[in-house]
């Protein structure tokens, strides 16, 4: 059985004729006669009781026209929802990000192009992101880090300058601009290890020969902020991160030494696919 030889059965029950069925269909009357016969004969059944012009369903026919109906039903819901979702009338967007900077600007640009599509953030660290996204969980993640793994196709987003901020009455606090020299043996709070900021800042730091003194080291953007308010130490975070307060003072480093980058990430087996490229083709136009 064929959902084309259900939709003749029906065809024909709804106009009680073979040919203003196949007109409705849109087909030949002899094939739209072939697919009922076909049908009827694979099953040894009579679905239709033929007396010269008149037709007549069968008791089997009879019981099986809500059957058909349903399947058609189905069959029509199914053609919506895949149509819809190919033209992202609907879909659900599931989009890992390691913070909310840099999405929350995609998610909006995003949302006000395709208004029907569902959109959820899934926050976490850069190996439980890159985690969710091979194992199917989100479709796009949002990282500051590089992965040359060719499992993954990569977007570059963003660049930013890391700053350094202080609380108000921090000696450098009367300073707009510190050298990278400026920060040896200064009190500095570290975020967690593995962090991008942190990474790149010890990298220029060991580059410099500059040796600051680490007094704690906080595993969140917001417990550093609260640290860096009761004066215990020194914070860095991407320029495009910082939220100006009026406890804390911004320091541009001289000549912008570290800066932190933002890619998108998808799997590479998913990167044509219609909801997945119309998110990156909407970003690359920000």
């Amino acid at each position: 059985m064929t959902p084309s030889q259900l939709r003749a059965f029906l065809a024909v029950a709804r106009n009680r004729g073979f040919s203003s069925a196949a007109r409705a269909l849109g087909v030949s009357q002899p094939t739209l006669t072939t697919q009922v016969q076909t049908l009827e004969r694979q099953y040894n059944v009579e679905l239709f009781f033929r007396r010269g012009r008149r037709l007549d369903l069968s008791d089997t026919g009879q019981r099986l026209l809500p059957i058909a109906q349903k399947i058609a039903e189905l069959e029509l819901d199914a053609y919506n929802l895949l149509y819809n979702s190919g033209v992202l009338n609907i879909g659900h967007l599931k989009i890992g990000a390691v913070g909310p900077f840099h999405v929350i600007e995609m998610v909006d640009a995003f949302r006000r192009k395709f208004p029907g599509v569902e959109l959820s953030i899934r926050m976490g660290n850069s190996a439980e992101t890159m985690a969710d996204l091979e194992n199917y969980v989100t479709d796009v993640a949002v990282l500051a880090s590089f992965n040359d793994d060719p499992r993954f196709f990569t977007v570059p987003y963003a660049d930013h300058a890391v700053v350094v901020f202080a609380h108000v009455e921090h000696p450098f606090s009367r300073r707009d601009v510190i050298r990278l020299q400026d920060l040896h043996g200064q009190p500095m709070l570290m975020r967690e290890q593995g962090s991008s900021t942190r990474l790149a800042l010890e990298k220029a730091l060991k580059q410099a020969d500059v040796i600051p003194r680490v007094v704690m080291e906080i595993g969140s953007r917001e417990a550093l902020r609260e640290a860096v308010a009761r004066g215990i130490g020194l914070g860095t975070v991407s320029e495009a991160e910082f939220v100006p307060d009026p406890r804390f003072k911004l320091l541009r480093l001289e000549g912008d030494p570290i800066s932190t980058h933002t890619y998108l990430y998808c799997l590479a087996e998913r990167k044509d696919s219609r909801l997945v490229a119309s998110f990156l083709q909407q970003v690359a136009a920000l």
